[in-house]
């Protein structure tokens, strides 16, 4: 039972001698009670103030209790409405059922039996209060998924995703690689209007320019040696939904243009199609690339850039939120492991340059190696570990160079451990074979020499 005091109560009725005798039993009572001789004056009260409870008399000068209880259920849907009437009939109170009202009661009743059906009516009303506040909380929770941080640089990203999340517009993340961007477009989904709808998924880097456009816009039968049936593009699979490109940096020229297309009117057409199909689907895109570097040295259509760069989230570096690693650790570890002080310093210290995807990578091969469920030091990668020991200071102001010596012995670290394989070392390092050569490229890095 709610206790009265906390019930607010708003009594409509035009018979004034009545009125003030139901008020006056309410006050008594603890309520917190307000009242109105007329609809009119009903509908400015709840204008002012949000009550859990109405109890409207039918008959009324002016507007009806009916027409009132359609006001009222317009503006303010969470006051749970009972109606009162003298002349009472079958047809009237299931009108007023259809319309919202709570219950329907004949005049002359006990007030007690009133105040019976205004405690259950306030227990209506704060029931679909919370119901409502526990879905909000439960898709937002959900929203972040697996996303871990207490910096003000995280904090700022959940922000952005509360905000941005809910338009429909296209929504461009950008970091580096493995920081967690397509978590932040499912993240983004979750919390959209069209979170019931298909969430697709592609990514650019991982197939050849023949393949990906037939991946995103689909094709006919015939249209290509091998194409023996026709088949649905993921722009088609996701319509009403949204469709997350990822690596759209690594987006050819051709396609860039197609896409751009799709995104201006929504129309495409399938490969070896002449036919124009139509879609509604939201735009998430990801990359780790500078886009508007990459615009400016003409390798990606500024036009295309401005059309999926409505918003932008940029995703912070691991090495720039260090706090965040221990909670990091502490959430991919699980409940059943520890972790060494110095192994957690260690961790701590290590600047990440494959950021959370190394994290998890370093974290999955210490429990392999680890013995009793403890993670110690010489259980995490050489790199990781000798950051131990390293000289003390800040992370997030080391100097570049410094963090490119550590990046480049990583990556020679890791393709020595896999014996020359580019594919296992890309796997282990948490980039695409793509990302891979373009730092095999930057440090001057032969594999064939590591075997």
């Amino acid at each position: 039972m709610i206790h009265p005091e906390n019930i607010d109560l708003l009594i409509v009725e035009d018979d004034e001698d009545y009125r003030k005798t139901v008020v006056r039993w309410f006050l008594r009572r603890g309520y917190r009670v307000q009242d109105a001789r007329t609809a009119e004056e009903a509908v400015d009260r709840c204008q002012r103030q949000q009550f859990h409870v109405g109890v409207f008399d039918l008959r009324m000068p002016g507007q009806s209790g009916l027409e009132l209880l359609q006001q009222i259920k317009a503006s303010s849907p969470e006051t749970e409405v009972i109606l009162l009437t003298g002349e009472g009939t079958i047809e009237t109170a299931v009108e007023a059922m259809k319309l919202g009202a709570l219950d329907y009661l004949l005049k002359p009743f006990p007030l007690a039996e009133l105040e019976v059906v205004v405690q259950r009516a306030a227990e209506t009303c704060t029931l679909r209060k919370e119901n409502r506040q526990l879905k909000a909380l439960l898709q937002r929770s959900q929203g972040r998924l697996d996303m871990i941080g207490n910096s003000p640089s995280m904090q700022e990203v959940f922000r952005l995703i509360e905000r941005a999340g809910p338009t429909d517009k296209a929504i461009l993340i950008q970091g580096e690689s493995g920081t967690g961007k397509e978590l932040v477009a499912q993240a983004l989904q979750k919390v959209s209007l069209r979170a019931d709808q298909p969430f697709v998924v592609i990514n650019c880097a991982a197939l050849p320019e023949n393949l990906l456009e037939s991946e995103l816009f689909g094709h006919e039968r015939g249209a290509f040696t091998g194409a023996v049936t026709e088949k649905q593009g993921l722009f088609e699979v996701a319509d009403g939904g949204t469709l997350f490109i990822d690596e759209i940096g690594e987006l050819a020229g051709s396609l860039q243009a197609k896409l751009l297309r799709v995104l201006q009117d929504g129309s495409l057409r399938r490969v070896g199609s002449l036919k124009e199909r139509r879609v509604n689907v939201r735009i998430l895109a990801a990359t780790n690339r500078k886009l508007n570097d990459e615009v400016k040295a003409g390798r990606f259509r500024e036009d295309l850039y401005y059309r999926i760069n409505v918003l932008s989230l940029e995703l912070p570096p691991l090495r720039q939120r260090a706090d965040d690693v221990v909670l990091l650790v502490d959430h991919f570890l699980g409940t059943d492991w520890k972790i060494e002080p110095d192994a957690l310093r260690a961790m701590r210290k290590y600047p990440w340059p494959g950021n959370v995807r190394q994290l998890i990578n370093a974290i999955d091969r210490a429990k392999i190696l680890a013995d009793d469920h403890l993670i110690r030091l010489d259980d995490l990668p050489h790199d990781v570990a000798d950051s131990f020991s390293a000289p003390s200071g800040d992370t997030t102001h080391r100097s570049e160079d410094d963090l490119a010596s550590i990046e480049r012995a990583h990556v020679l670290e890791i393709l020595k451990r896999e014996r020359g394989n580019k594919s296992c070392a890309a796997r282990a390092l948490g980039v695409n074979r793509r990302s891979l050569y373009r730092l095999l490229e930057k440090y001057n890095i032969d594999p064939s020499n590591l075997t």
